[in-house]
């Protein structure tokens, strides 16, 4: 038996299996991050809560405490569950020539960039970032659609060892 009809399957069935294989989890910081964020932007609800609280005492037909209560328990949703789910929501996948970027709870994102395509590329680290020891790597890519891809979470170390493999890579390659 010959197998042609197998063969042209091959290197795709490969890659794919080669696509499927397990994610890098992000650095564990960005989870703390994530909450400290979503902390600072519950504070204002909750003040906003204890206003309407005392703007309303005696004139609602809610006892006091109702509204305050609700948001604050929507908060800590949103503070504990809401980073818990995000960071193991994301994840990367680095191979000798492109990176795969998964991202995404309700609306999935599964990016691959070869290496190949990219014109420039960036670490970014912003106050809480700096002070998590976290960065994001990001990747310019030709064209207009997802032309930049960010990949939030990793070590700083991290991040800069990856531009310089990716550099070294791009520079291999035009040569």
């Amino acid at each position: 038996m010959e197998e042609t009809a197998s063969e042209p399957t091959t290197p795709i069935i490969a890659k794919k299996l080669a696509d499927e294989a397990e994610l890098t989890q992000l650095h564990p910081n960005y989870k703390t991050a994530l909450r400290v964020t979503a902390t600072l932007t519950s504070i204002p609800f909750v003040i906003g809560a204890l206003v309407l609280e005392g703007a309303l005492q005696g004139e609602s037909p809610l006892p006091f405490g109702v509204i305050i209560g609700v948001v604050v328990f929507l908060a800590l949703i949103f503070i504990i569950r809401l980073p818990s789910r995000r960071y193991a929501a994301r994840g990367y996948q680095i191979s000798a020539d492109r990176l795969r970027v998964v991202r995404g709870i309700l609306w999935r994102s599964d990016t691959v960039v070869p290496f190949g395509r990219v014109q420039h590329i960036d670490v970014d680290q912003g106050p809480l970032d700096r002070f998590f020891d976290i960065a994001t790597l990001t990747l310019h890519t030709a064209g207009n659609h997802n032309a930049s891809v960010h990949l939030p979470g990793l070590g700083h170390e991290l991040a800069t060892e990856m531009r310089e493999e990716i550099r070294a890579h791009i520079k291999q390659e035009s040569m």
